[in-house]
């Protein structure tokens, strides 16, 4: 696993830090688990950005790593561009997503309360549960959704998972150990808050899905919605979906997608 050092954002670049309060780590140097080690990093937390992306699936505004043996699916907007990126496993899948946020902690308590009542409003069964982060969203239907979310600085981690109910724990833990060695790069452009920081594919798997859209519309085949293959973590790509990001409740009945 690779990890990140974290800084204190009240305290200037360029103060002094105290190696008992920080400490400088090397990309997939194993140490004990602790406390202070936990994701999601920022990726100025790294003296050198470029050791963030080892370990980690680069798509811009987020670096995830992945579960051995993880899948891919890309969701693509209906102009093509990509809008999220979903890990699958064998217990189900996951997605983490970056939006802009206020330089102080809440935004996600006033978005955890907007999915319950979205939730609600649609007949699922809803429950608001502790996590590791703070409060979790579990909606239950015909599958479960859970929404985890994490504040940063200027930034908001929301990360959705899809599962049925025998598997979810499973997923669960899948998911929350995703987001422990997460990165997210958010920029210094000002954006709206709640604004969706860009997905960008690596360019090979960008390149591969290009070729698969072409090579649909000269057979003819439609370029609408549809059920992704996947891809192994290992491949250079994934096939499109095209749909928009959906309401909870979308996210909820897509389980098992």
């Amino acid at each position: 696993m690779a990890f990140g050092r974290r800084k204190s954002k009240d305290v200037p670049v360029d103060e002094p830090e105290t190696a008992s309060a920080h400490r400088k780590l090397e990309a997939a140097t194993e140490i004990p688990a602790d406390g202070d080690l936990d994701g999601p990093f920022d990726i100025e937390d790294f003296d050198d950005p470029s050791v963030a992306v080892h370990g980690r699936l680069d798509l811009g505004s987020v670096l995830i790593p992945l579960p051995e043996a993880a899948q891919l699916q890309v969701e693509l907007t209906e102009t093509g561009v990509p809008s999220a990126v979903w890990v699958v496993t064998a217990n189900g899948r996951f997605t983490i997503a970056a939006y802009a946020a206020p330089k102080t902690a809440g935004l996600w308590r006033e978005v955890a309360a907007e999915l319950a009542d979205s939730l609600r409003e649609d007949g699922a069964s809803v429950s608001i549960q502790d996590g590791r982060w703070g409060r979790e969203v579990v909606g239950a239907g015909t599958g479960v959704v859970r929404f985890i979310g994490v504040d940063g600085y200027r930034w908001m981690i929301r990360c959705v998972v899809n599962g049925s109910s025998e598997s979810v724990d499973a997923l669960t833990e899948e998911a929350r150990n995703a987001l422990l060695d997460t990165v997210i790069r958010r920029g210094d452009t000002p954006l709206p808050v709640r604004t969706p920081l860009p997905v960008q594919l690596p360019e090979p798997m960008a390149s591969q899905l290009r070729e698969a859209a072409a090579a649909q519309g000269a057979a003819g085949q439609p370029t609408g919605p549809t059920d992704p293959d996947t891809v192994g973590q290992d491949e250079s790509a994934a096939p499109e979906r095209r749909s928009a990001p959906g309401s909870a409740m979308q996210q909820l009945r897509g389980t098992g997608g």
